[in-house]
């Protein structure tokens, strides 16, 4: 089994784990057919459209 050298750094350490404070919330975009909150390239779930066509049938 390998075994590290030296003991890593604290600097180190913290630097690799303070990669995920980073993470930003998913932005989402306004339908253009009913106004709702969306993902970008996504169906919209609300009225089931997906560039100007309607994709699923939602009731």
């Amino acid at each position: 089994m390998a075994v590290p050298k030296r003991k890593t750094g604290r600097m180190k350490t913290h630097s690799r784990r303070a990669a995920n404070n980073n993470i930003k919330l998913v932005q989402t975009v306004a339908c253009p057919q009913c106004g709702a909150q969306k993902l970008p390239h996504c169906v919209c779930p609300n009225c089931g459209t997906y560039k100007g066509r309607q994709v699923i049938a939602v009731d």
